[in-house]
């Protein structure tokens, strides 16, 4: 282990309970001992996933958040007493590790509930929404501090929380923390004055217009957090840690409006003053340790960090407020464990909160302590796969229903929290199977193939391997994509897999009868029937390296489009954009906090974009659009065509020849990684 990461692998204290090393697994949904929006059990495979975080070095793990009160079937967390026998059979072989278990409590979601189209159905029809209300009972579960808009949909408002509503809340979270420290469980963490969940909207004045001992004063609005608290220790003793999921400042402008890093704004939520004290209050109440980042769900972007979010873009907010507390303070969100560890090394901060990381690779502080960082599998920030809660313009949450019920997936690790279906089955009949292709589809195929036995063999038209995730990784912000790429190209190496560069198969028929997988991509899509599309730059040719004029008209607003003109502004050009829909990237699987930081950073920065727009015409030096109100001329320098791909696979797909990636259907990583491994368990 390098000697920069030691401070991270010192023992801590929480209250009287010590902690092996500061790292913590902050919480994610999904990954609940618990269940997670299904009724309430000892969950199996986040047991499973939490068991391996702890057999993997981490000091203090917090499983996914848990409702006191079930948005679905309207269970109390209190009333099935069978899963905290479960998990107190369960809790020895957990402590075999040394690592500490926090369970995580949450009042709920009040306006942040996620509302998705099927939910704006029932709630608009009163018959529906009767039907419905013992199953899903979205007037209570998307109460809050005082009448409210939803985050995701204006259909669906959010009512005040009566006096009596609140106390039954308080009295629950006593009930369940008592049942978890009699199951074994070393503390509790109360989610949350946090992050715009139901806890933090009290204490938020844009949200909490009460008039009663809820509201109004500072001390009426962190009542609730304080008297739950209170109960937890009258219940449990002080002895019992209490920890508090804690946003330092809320960033936030207003309803559906953050602030970006480093934008001047009026601050609507908590800001840095009131944060002063509010987190000395907290702690004179009775919590035991504040676990820190910063926003709300109108600034998502703070508490789920995009790839465009500054690395430890919560580091210094959160060691500020350490200096107005006297206990431990961990900080989360896109954090470095080398910054992390020189932070705690000069007192700055306590524990140090890492979340995806997890996700990707179960196994990463092991390999850090072994010196295997280079095998460490990274996570890209990109939230496809455990969290791509998606919203645009007219749309509420546009999600799977599969995938609303399974958070905490992960895009680029097909097994996690996957494993009752994803998992390495040796072959019974190991073979020579061909894969033609090398990008992501092809080297994780031929990755799976070889840990259960098969002789996988790659056939790569050009001289490196990475298709075009070489074009897509490209720009300068996407440095953890990169760390992707190497580390794919490192398992091929490493798992000693006969590949063949510069070498393009122009028909399967030569492999004929033989095992055949085909990931050859696809191609960009050409708008044959617009005068000069010729004249235009594809985005992977920018990706690669054509050089480009000062002002460039980028055709299609999704998120590939998006992306190339922020690259575009960061290199000091002037992007253009120009989309046919009525929402920048509107489109399914891509995370709302990704989304939002886009759409308010060329908001902010006052990017031209053209919704509704549609490319008539290229010249040289301008391009014609047609828009509802008619034709317009865009003066620019040079045009970027994102218009989207179409398949291109070698062969049909049959018995013996099987198509990965986006030669069978145009997808995101997710689907290509998924795919390829799916496809390589059953060869």
């Amino acid at each position: 282990m390098k000697k920069e990461l030691q401070p991270l692998f010192t023992p801590w204290k929480i209250g009287n309970l010590e902690i092996k090393n500061r790292f913590v697994l902050t919480s994610m949904g999904g990954t609940d001992l618990f269940g997670w929006m299904e009724m309430n059990h000892f969950d199996k495979l986040g047991s499973e996933f939490i068991l391996k975080v702890a057999q993997n070095n981490c000091g203090l793990v917090l499983p996914g958040c848990q409702p006191v009160y079930n948005p679905m079937f309207g269970q109390w967390l209190y009333q099935n007493k069978k899963m905290y026998q479960d998990l107190a059979k369960w809790m020895p072989e957990f402590h075999k590790t040394g690592a500490k278990l926090f369970i995580q409590l949450t009042a709920g979601f009040g306006r942040s509930f996620t509302i998705s189209k099927m939910m704006e159905d029932i709630y608009t029809n009163p018959v529906v929404r009767a039907a419905a209300k013992p199953v899903m009972d979205l007037d209570k579960i998307t109460a809050t501090a005082s009448p409210s808009p939803n985050r995701w949909s204006d259909k669906v408002p959010s009512r005040a929380l009566t006096v009596d509503e609140i106390h039954e809340y308080v009295e629950a979270f006593a009930k369940t923390a008592k049942l978890c420290k009699d199951a074994g469980v070393d503390g509790v963490e109360i989610h949350a004055v946090h992050e715009g969940y139901l806890l933090d909207q009290f204490t938020l004045p844009y949200v909490n217009k009460r008039t009663d001992e809820y509201g109004g004063s500072f001390e009426n609005r962190y009542r609730f957090a304080v008297e739950i608290v209170q109960a937890i220790k009258a219940v449990c003793g002080d002895d019992f840690p209490v920890s508090l999921r804690y946003s330092v400042v809320s960033k936030t402008k207003g309803f559906r409006e953050g602030a970006l890093p480093g934008e001047d704004y009026v601050e609507v939520g908590r800001d840095m003053e009131e944060s002063e004290k509010a987190a000395k209050y907290l702690q004179d109440a009775g919590y035991d340790m504040l676990n820190c980042d910063n926003g709300t769900y109108d600034a998502w972007y703070w508490a789920h960090p995009p790839i465009y979010m500054p690395e430890n873009c919560n580091l210094a907010d959160v060691e500020h407020i350490r200096q107005f507390v006297d206990i431990p303070v961990v900080c989360a969100g896109r954090l470095d464990p080398y910054v992390a560890a020189e932070s705690i090394a000069e007192g700055k901060i306590d524990g140090a909160g890492f979340a995806r990381n997890f996700l990707a690779d179960q196994e990463w502080i092991t390999k850090l302590i072994n010196d295997r960082e280079e095998d460490i599998r990274p996570c890209i920030l990109c939230h496809n796969g455990c969290f791509n809660m998606c919203h645009y313009k007219g749309v509420p949450n546009d999600q799977d229903l599969s995938d609303s019920l399974g958070l905490a997936r992960c895009a680029i690790n097909a097994e996690t929290m996957q494993w009752d279906k994803h998992y390495i089955k040796p072959a019974k009949n190991p073979k020579k199977v061909i894969i033609i292709g090398g990008g992501i589809g092809g080297m994780e195929t031929a990755r799976v193939l070889k840990l259960r036995g098969h002789e996988p063999v790659i056939y790569e038209k050009e001289g490196e391997l990475g298709g075009t995730f070489i074009p897509a990784s490209a720009e300068s912000y996407k440095g953890k994509l990169r760390d992707l790429l190497a580390w794919y190209r490192r398992q091929m190496d490493q798992l000693g897999i006969e590949v063949h560069l510069n070498t393009e198969i122009k028909s399967a028929a030569e492999f004929a009868g033989k095992e055949l997988v085909i990931a050859t991509g696809s191609a960009p899509r050409v708008f044959r029937n617009v005068p000069g599309f010729d004249k235009t730059i594809e985005a992977c040719e920018f990706l690669r390296g054509k050089e480009v004029g000062e002002t460039v008209a980028v055709i299609g607003g999704g998120l590939t489009g998006c992306e190339i003109a922020y690259e575009l502004a960061l290199q000091g050009k002037k992007p253009i954009i120009i989309e046919m829909k009525d929402d920048l990237i509107s489109m399914k699987g891509v995370c709302l906090a990704n989304s939002s930081y886009l759409r308010e950073w060329f908001a902010l920065h006052k990017t031209p974009v053209y919704l509704e727009t549609m490319l008539k015409e290229v010249r040289d030096g301008e391009i014609v659009c047609k828009t509802k109100d008619g034709d317009i001329t865009i003066p620019c320098d040079s045009v970027i065509s994102s218009v989207g791909y179409l398949p291109t696979p070698l062969a049909a797909e049959s018995k013996n020849v099987h198509l990965v990636g986006d030669c069978k259907q145009i997808g995101n990583l997710r689907s290509v990684i998924w795919r390829a491994y799916e496809v390589a368990m059953k060869i």
